[in-house]
């Protein structure tokens, strides 16, 4: 069977409009729903809470990919950067070198980065993937997404639109969140405004 140039052009047109969808988020959700979480989306695709409507953070603890007790509530007083992410999810392999990037960057300021696996059966694949890319934050272990339930408030993540990546103020509320991979530029969009509060 053979094409011809026109159908051969809508084929193609085809197949790489639905590669771009596919890497965009590792899943069939991106908007994680509503849930009354106070989410303002700007034309940059970062979701805003203003600083008076903010919801905190429930309890975010649990070991990390090597075996260390973390609890993100003992990073209070500081901005916390929350990345949820999983081995086997493209877009957060293409995302991982940025958010290291910036987390080096960052660190002597205060700013914590945190990252969730999620959905990886075992450990030892997520932390191949911490390997591969030098990551320099810790990671809680969440394979079946349980962190992710009981420590955000309803509509905040979504387990089937990954990676997301969350800022948490520093009186431990929810500030903003983005869907899909970022990058320096956006990271820091999503941040700065939060470190620079009083």
């Amino acid at each position: 069977m053979t094409f011809r140039p026109a159908a051969r052009a809508v084929a193609l047109t085809a197949t790489v409009t639905l590669g771009v969808l596919s890497l965009s988020a590792c899943g069939s959700g991106k908007s994680g729903g509503g849930g009354g979480t106070n989410y303002v989306v700007s034309t940059d695709g970062i979701a805003r809470v203003a600083k008076g409507v903010r919801k905190s953070v429930g309890p975010i603890k649990g070991e990390t990919l090597q075996g260390k007790h973390l609890d993100v509530a003992d990073f209070k007083g500081k901005v916390v950067v929350i990345n949820v992410w999983g081995s086997w999810c493209p877009p957060c392999r293409a995302e991982a070198p940025y958010l290291n990037k910036v987390a080096k960057e960052m660190k002597s300021t205060g700013v914590q980065f945190i990252g969730i696996n999620t959905r990886d059966g075992d450990r030892s694949l997520p932390m191949e993937f911490e390997n591969d890319f030098s990551i320099s934050y810790p990671s809680l272990y969440d394979p079946t997404g349980k962190l992710l339930l009981s420590g955000f408030p309803k509509g905040t993540v979504n387990l089937q639109g990954l990676p997301a990546t969350i800022i948490v103020d520093r009186n431990g509320k929810i500030s903003a969140r983005q869907f899909g991979g970022v990058d320096d530029t956006q990271l820091r969009k999503m941040i700065d405004p939060v470190f620079k509060e009083s």
